[in-house]
């Protein structure tokens, strides 16, 4: 479902006269229906900069990114947003969503994208954000003013809002207490159940031993930790 083959990515640091640094060089590796993979690795080893390119968010210098059969890498952007709505979700550690839209339809959101109906879609919703302990209270409101471990779960409810065939995670229990780190892992433990390829960054050891199937140390792929970290901290984004 997810597979990468030889692929590389470098940054140019426009504000360092332009010094290409090389941050991954010649992934490859595959994620099976069904399977959870962990990234593993030193910090600054790529971890996350691997995530976004198999998002879109970067592209790769060379090699192959498929998802679903579709070639990251040499898709147009209209192609790219079709399998983020259908195919590939992604739950970052941060929060984005437009102002003043309220919580449930910004989790109902992936859903209504893909054809499912107002009703059908908030209903889903509704079960998400009171399954994550989310005060019905709240769902009314914008999760732009929620404190920092609402809004993570609000992105983890929209994460898992519609059945995607593959998924990202970036740390998706991290600060977590007991109750809501057990409900999220029991929401990545029935995805797989229903066959979905996961890839996440799980630092809860114990997270990972539960419900990941193998890791994979990206500091394999990594030309230098030290360059690496500096070039992913420096970065403009924007230019990727």
């Amino acid at each position: 479902m997810i597979d990468l083959s030889n692929v590389s990515k470098t940054f140019t640091l426009h504000n360092q006269g332009s010094a290409v640094i090389e941050v991954l060089n010649d992934v490859s590796l595959t994620v099976s229906s069904g399977e959870c993979v962990a990234l593993t690795g030193a910090s600054g080893a790529g971890k996350s900069t691997l995530m976004r390119m198999i998002y879109g968010n970067y592209r790769a210098q060379s090699g192959a990114i498929r998802v679903g059969g579709v070639d990251l890498v040499q898709s147009e952007p209209r192609e790219i947003i079709q399998i983020r709505r259908e195919v590939l979700g992604y739950v970052s550690q941060f929060l984005r969503v437009v102002p003043r839209v309220p919580t449930l339809d910004v989790v109902a959101e992936p859903l209504r994208a893909v054809g499912v109906g107002s009703d059908e879609a908030r209903t889903r919703a509704k079960e998400l954000l009171a399954q994550l302990n989310i005060p019905e209270r709240l769902w009314s409101l914008s999760p732009t003013t929620f404190s920092g471990g609402e809004q993570q779960r609000v992105n983890i409810a929209r994460g898992f809002a519609h059945p995607y065939p593959a998924m990202l995670l970036d740390e998706p229990t991290a600060s977590l207490d007991a109750a809501n780190r057990e409900v999220v892992l029991s929401l990545i433990e029935e995805a797989k159940a229903r066959g979905a390829a996961i890839i996440g960054i799980f630092h809860d050891e114990a997270a990972r031993t539960r419900v990941c199937d193998r890791e994979i140390d990206v500091s394999r792929f990594t030309p230098g930790m030290s360059s690496s970290s500096e070039a992913i901290g420096q970065y403009n984004e924007s230019a990727a």
